[in-house]
């Protein structure tokens, strides 16, 4: 039977990292604040024009090389994304072009910061009906051009950071117990109001609204972060044991948890609620902020970089809460 097998990742950030202390420059907060309520100690973020397939694109061309393949070798394109280069066509169609190819099929998913687990379950359906053999899922975001850079948008500008990471996966016929074991998705939309952008908006008649300036703050993100939070806490537990119970296996055997990068201290209350050992849940927030889609794969690719991940027999359970609302676990081992 046809397993999903991570052959190699890449990633790649901007050079540009704007520290805590670069934002006591430009806002009313301080390195202390951030840090206490996020864990964050610094971001990158573009300098110029760059979009989210051009960040992907430099990721890609790492995950290429390290899994020995040609662009040419791709049956499939899947690009997660909450920001899009431009508002159409999608980014995987920008990628496709960027990586010299003109009919490799590519798929945009709007899952916001769970389109890594979105994309990973839609590619080992891709993969296991027969559809495509070579696949690539690449998580990439450009948030620095949309936030509120002023006092009023601190709390959201401080958390978010640009980036991208691409995972090459491949069909591979075999016996054993690899791949993607089980996947849990989900989602509410009545929660949708609780993290969103509003502008612009297909649904008005004029999608930029004459009489409304541009720092209207319907133009940026908008957050309520005590909700998210309990959400986050009550509905990660549950969606790891739905993930566990799929793949019939303890959360014992899990020899890595990888969240959704979103605040250190979600993270945190997660592994105390499951009696994990800190060295169980990887963290790598404090480097990049929340690079939303990106941030579990660039998190993947650092873990198998640093040996904690990616001998064979290795589990890996990935799992993240985001805008939508959407949720999700994916177990995954390594062949």
């Amino acid at each position: 039977m046809k397993k999903s097998i991570i052959k190699s990742t890449g990633m790649f950030v901007p050079p540009n990292v704007i520290t805590n202390h670069d934002l006591e420059k430009m806002i009313d907060t301080s390195d202390e604040w951030i840090k206490q309520r996020t864990g964050i100690e610094q971001r990158y973020w573009i300098d110029g024009e760059t979009g989210a397939s051009d960040l992907g694109f430099e990721a890609s061309k790492i995950a290429l090389e390290n899994a020995g393949w040609t662009a040419q070798d791709l049956d499939f394109i899947i690009f997660a994304t909450l920001s899009p280069d431009i508002m159409f066509p999608g980014s995987g169609c920008l990628l496709q072009a960027k990586l010299g190819l003109d009919s490799t099929p590519a798929l945009d998913i709007r899952q916001q910061c769970t389109g890594f687990l979105y994309g990973l379950a839609t590619a080992d359906a891709y993969i296991k009906s027969g559809l495509a053999s070579k696949i690539l899922l690449v998580g990439g975001e450009v948030h620095s051009s949309g936030l509120d850079k002023t006092t009023r948008g601190r709390d959201i500008t401080v958390i978010f950071g640009d980036g991208a990471a691409a995972v090459c996966i491949e069909g591979v016929e075999t016996d054993k117990q690899a791949g993607v074991l089980s996947s849990a998705l989900h989602a509410d939309g009545n929660l949708a109001s609780a993290l969103m952008t509003e502008l612009p908006a297909s649904r008005l008649p004029i999608r930029l609204p004459r009489d409304i300036s541009l720092d209207d703050p319907r133009y940026f993100p908008v957050m309520d972060g005590p909700a998210i939070f309990k959400k986050a806490v009550r509905m990660l537990p549950k969606v790891i044991k739905e993930s566990l119970e799929k793949a019939q296996i303890s959360l014992d055997e899990i020899d890595l948890i990888i969240p959704h990068q979103a605040n250190m201290r979600i993270n945190q209350a997660l592994g105390q609620f499951l009696k994990l050992d800190d060295n169980k849940i990887f963290h790598n927030i404090q480097k990049y902020g929340n690079t939303t889609a990106a941030s579990i794969p660039i998190a993947l690719h650092e873990a198998m970089e640093q040996g904690l991940i990616g001998k064979s027999g290795d589990v890996v359970l990935f799992t993240g809460l985001g805008a939508g609302l959407t949720w999700g676990s994916v177990i995954y081992k390594f062949l």
